[in-house]
């Protein structure tokens, strides 16, 4: 075999074991919901950053944008993705001066020295049980877009966050899944419009143990990722297998972009996580064991390098929902998320950093390195033959 040919096919195995692997990041909320005295303060933002750093998360969520926060990483090259308050919207659709000052006190005094990549207005506004604030969703993400522009910065994308259950009409099959009306049509089409023109990302808050727990046929397993036999769901006009609840639930929100037009736009998982206690008493599954086990299978599954079944190229980015429990905290009645104790020691033996389970940049030095020395003894043959 010719040498080039020979170097040539080992460069295309390089490239079928290697696929992108999405950055995984981490959520850290700093306000506390509760007025007890006997909750202790938030760590100082400088035990925060390192903390992260030190359990090498390379991408932070900050939903409250706390700007001491966002300064303690700075030069750090942590990717931050910021969040404004659905209590802001009104201001901010009202006047492009609003907008303004929000980013002279969250963005202007800090980027680029602190990485931020990415702003999120508003979280979850569909869910909103008291005030609407769907109506000045889109004006405010105009303004802030503006805004942005207005002020010579045009690297950073602005999106919005929604959440699974109140955006996609159903994860099973995915082939099915469809927006919710009337929002489909009056606010996450003309945001997918906006999100293309802009190249910005859709974002979703995806948890598999909230619909684990309202659809009693889900096998735990499936939930937890785990290669249990007969542990998969077929979807039967696509012809696709599926052996999670995650990648499930992913693909259903893409089949929901496909049929208004938008399947390309990237989709970046904004919450996930499992509960490792709290919640109401009969949660038995909220437990460090399962945590541990979908934190491990999550990861996994993510450094694999194998997109979903509907989008080969894989999730933009999954963020873990969260960093560390809060005492006092009445955020899903209640229910502990963090991947740290209150006290900010380790729950899990998870490894979050790190490439994919592929052959990465030592892999393609193996290739060189063996390419180059079979393609000497096929030389070294061919020279033997002519003598």
């Amino acid at each position: 075999m010719p040498s080039s040919l020979l170097l040539h096919l080992l460069f295309l195995s390089f490239l079928r074991f290697t696929s992108s692997v999405p950055p995984i990041g981490v959520t850290y909320s700093s306000v506390s919901t509760t007025t007890s005295t006997t909750v202790p303060p938030p760590p100082p933002p400088n035990k925060i950053s390192t903390t992260i750093s030190a359990l090498k998360f390379t991408h932070v969520r900050l939903p409250d944008s706390d700007p001491s926060l966002i300064r303690s990483f700075a030069f750090t090259n942590t990717s931050l993705f910021l969040s404004i308050p659905n209590t802001f919207l009104p201001a901010l659709a009202s006047n492009r001066s609003h907008a303004l000052r929000w980013l002279y006190r969250h963005v202007l005094p800090f980027y680029p020295r602190s990485k931020i990549a990415l702003i999120s207005v508003g979280n979850a506004v569909l869910d909103s049980t008291g005030e609407d604030f769907t109506p000045f969703l889109l004006p405010a993400i105009r303004n802030l877009h503006l805004a942005l522009q207005e002020l010579g910065i045009n690297k950073i994308p602005i999106s919005t966050t929604f959440s699974f259950f109140s955006t996609i009409t159903t994860a099973f099959p995915p082939s099915s899944a469809q927006f919710q009306q009337p929002a489909g049509d009056l606010i996450i089409k003309p945001l997918l419009q906006f999100l293309q023109q802009t190249n910005s990302s859709f974002l979703i808050n995806l948890y598999p143990y909230n619909l684990f727990r309202l659809n009693s046929e889900i096998p735990i397993g499936f939930a937890l990722f785990q290669d249990y036999p007969f542990n998969f769901r077929d979807d039967l006009v696509t012809g696709v297998r599926y052996f999670n609840l995650f990648d499930m639930m992913a693909d259903a929100v893409i089949a929901a972009m496909a049929v208004v037009g938008h399947e390309n736009i990237p989709l970046i998982v904004a919450e996930t996580g499992w509960p490792s206690g709290g919640g109401d008493a009969g949660e038995v599954e909220a437990n460090g064991v399962y945590a541990e086990m979908y934190l491990k299978g999550l990861v996994g599954r993510l450094k694999s390098g194998v997109g979903t079944p509907l989008r080969k190229e894989g999730l933009a980015e999954v963020y873990v929902y969260e960093l560390m429990d809060h005492d006092g905290v009445d955020k899903e009645k209640g229910r502990k998320w963090g991947i740290l104790s209150e006290n900010m020691t380790k729950k899990y033996n998870v490894e979050f950093s790190g490439g994919a389970k592929n052959f990465g940049l030592t892999g393609l030095l193996m290739v060189v390195v063996v390419g180059v020395f079979a393609a000497s003894l096929n030389l070294g043959q061919w020279h033997l033959c002519e003598s």
